[in-house]
């Protein structure tokens, strides 16, 4: 039975979620259909700018992406506190980005005068939208939503485009965030889209790669890699960036050679700090999804998510405790 999203979605567990569409028609979100011959590939464009986008919108990062052919993979980051710092025209500016609003918000953007009843439905207002604005299933919805139409428009036709609802896992810990991480970044070479991770058209590992190779810092647009001790303040992903590529890289052979038993080099740092074997880093960056459901971590973090959430069970337990030790 499928779950309500409040029962999937916990902030005071973990702000890192792991979030799945997939396309229900025959036809292709991208890719070549084999049915038709038709191809789809340009709207690997449509959802990567679309996704893109909305981070500029929304306080939420992205750390990992992947649009596959009927599927996307977005592994996102809540950042509640920003949002709870913006005031009224920093929100409304960017919720009318994506939104047409109301319009007592129209007028108030417009810089026209408020009656005192105005200005309270204006306060009332603005905090439903500050909500939305770090809301996971909005986020996902403004994507969704865009993509279905634009590919209703183009196919010509009406009707649902995506599965009824996208697919979330509760990333609880840093093992799981990085393994998921990985897991998403990797999804072309498994599917054999990709040799390598350099040439994973539409990823999030080869905007980083790019952005490397030109000499660039980081891409804004994607949650940054920070690892050096005065970088602790900052907002990011706890690792260093060449470490993690490095990881990928050696990863993607494995997968690549069908070699998931053996990782041909010394211990990777990253594996270090989270005290997992190689053994068990191959499992979880082939089969993420096949063994957690609503949420993944070590067994103790779980346990905390399934009490918050109200889940009577919650699958993936036993994986957790064998892959997923608390550190």
């Amino acid at each position: 039975m499928p779950q309500s999203r409040k029962s999937q979605i916990s902030l005071i567990d973990t702000s890192f979620y792991h979030c799945i569409s997939r396309c229900v028609r025959q036809s292709f979100l991208c890719g070549v259909d084999a049915h038709s011959g038709h191809s789809y590939e340009h709207r690997r464009d449509w959802v990567e700018e679309r996704l893109l986008f909305l981070t500029s919108v929304f306080a939420i990062d992205i750390c990992a992406y992947a649009v596959m052919s009927n599927h996307t993979h977005v592994v996102l980051c809540v950042d509640k506190a920003l949002a709870d710092g913006w005031d009224t025209n920093e929100i409304l500016q960017r919720y009318h980005r994506v939104h047409k609003g109301t319009l007592i918000t129209q007028k108030f953007m417009h810089g026209d005068s408020l009656s005192q009843s105005e200005l309270i439905s204006l306060d009332y207002t603005v905090e439903i939208y500050r909500k939305r604005l770090y809301d996971i299933s909005w986020f996902m919805r403004d994507l969704n939503e865009f993509i279905a139409r634009e590919a209703n428009k183009e196919d010509d036709c009406t009707g649902r485009f995506w599965e009824g609802r996208f697919k979330s896992q509760a990333l609880l810990d840093e093992s799981a965030v990085l393994a998921c991480m990985a897991y998403v970044d990797l999804n072309p070479i498994r599917a054999k889209m990709a040799e390598t991770p350099e040439t994973s058209k539409h990823t999030s590992i080869k905007k980083r790669i790019d952005a490397a190779k030109n000499q660039q810092s980081q891409p804004r647009v994607l949650m940054p890699f920070v690892s050096s001790s005065r970088d602790e303040m900052l907002k990011g992903i706890a690792y260093s960036f060449n470490d993690y590529c490095e990881l990928i890289d050696t990863t993607s052979r494995c997968i690549r050679d069908d070699n998931l038993g053996y990782m041909d080099n010394n211990q990777s740092p990253i594996l270090e700090r989270l005290g997992l074997a190689t053994a068990q880093w191959l499992t979880l960056t082939t089969e993420f999804e096949k063994h957690f459901c609503y949420a993944a971590g070590a067994q103790q973090m779980m346990n905390t998510f399934k009490r918050h959430t109200h889940h009577q069970r919650l699958r993936g337990m036993g994986k957790a405790k064998e892959l997923l030790k608390q550190a």
